[in-house]
């Protein structure tokens, strides 16, 4: 009866490893782009802003469900 939340578990703890990969990758994207600019743009700094603490959330979450990101 009880074996079916240990099966979601993992599967939800999988793709959250998965999320915090893939915005890992766009927030450093976003460095990136930042970094290549040559003027000012609000648009690219928020974009990497929005990056940068979505992957800090999803870390947290992590945290709090004690999941190992190898």
């Amino acid at each position: 009866m009880f074996r079916r939340k240990g099966k979601l578990k993992k599967e939800f703890d999988h793709n959250l490893r998965n999320l915090i990969i893939e915005t890992k990758e766009d927030w450093n994207n976003a460095k990136v782009i930042e970094g290549l600019m040559d003027d000012y743009d609000l648009d690219v700094i928020a974009q990497r802003k929005i990056a940068e603490s979505i992957h800090f959330y999803l870390f947290k979450e992590a945290r709090i469900r004690k999941i190992l990101i190898k």
